[in-house]
């Protein structure tokens, strides 16, 4: 696995670090590893836990060091770009749950895998931005991941302004799900974790599979495909376990 990344087996749940704290940054090697990771978590583990070592959450894409400069052709350069693209994909189809802890600054590809956590707790100091296009870079790698997240008056402000929102203006974009004091962060997250993996397996499975694939529906097939889910889970040996 990537030495920036921290992996941690806990239990049922799988503990990933992101452990790159000379700038925060992660680089497209570091994404890749994640995608890696993601694509087999179920196997191991009932939810997935994202954080920082750092101060801050993620400053955005580094593009690994190395004697090859970026491609001047675009079709050789679109392939470089697949780790980041790849790792939205990963987080969009783990099967098992991902939950994200956010501090500090949260900004670019820190803000598009934020949006693409399943559950998320933001300190109340957290910030987010969408920084790109102040660099001539256009923001549509982010804008990929939290077009679904977010409303588009929202994402459109914070790619032209580029300005940073505060975690409270980011839990009404959508982007997280809970802004909790920092003194009281890390046991709001251990309640959280502890809530969640005394679930059944299948309801946790089959909740992240239900969002994950109704959305593209049309209204009858997603009514259909709730049916059908609802009946697999519901007879399932493991929702019986501790029924009252």
């Amino acid at each position: 696995m990537h030495p920036q990344l921290i992996i941690e087996q806990q239990g049922r749940l799988l503990s990933v670090t992101l452990n790159r704290t000379e700038d925060n940054g992660v680089s497209d090697s570091m994404a890749s590893a994640l995608s890696q990771l993601l694509a087999t978590a179920h196997q191991t583990s009932d939810a997935v836990l994202l954080r920082s070592a750092g101060p801050d959450f993620c400053t955005g894409r580094i593009r690994d060091a190395g004697p090859t400069p970026a491609a001047t052709e675009a079709y050789t350069r679109r392939d470089e770009y697949d780790g980041i693209f790849g790792s939205y994909q990963a987080m969009r189809g783990a099967k098992v749950p991902i939950i994200g802890v956010i501090k500090g600054r949260c900004m670019g590809f820190g803000t598009a895998i934020a949006s693409l956590c399943d559950v998320s707790f933001a300190s109340d100091t957290a910030t987010f931005n969408i920084p790109e296009i102040g660099h001539n870079v256009m923001p549509t790698m982010v804008m990929s991941a939290v077009y679904d997240r977010m409303n588009r008056n929202a994402i459109l402000w914070m790619a032209y302004s580029t300005d940073f929102v505060d975690a409270q203006r980011a839990l009404a974009y959508g982007l997280v799900s809970q802004v909790i004091p920092e003194a009281r962060l890390d046991a709001e997250v251990d309640r959280f974790v502890d809530v969640l993996l005394s679930r059944p397996r299948p309801a946790i499975l089959g909740l992240k599979e239900y969002l994950r694939v109704a959305p593209r529906m049309d209204e009858q097939a997603a009514i259909d495909y709730a049916r059908s889910l609802h009946s697999m889970v519901n007879t399932a040996a493991a929702m019986k376990k501790n029924a009252h």
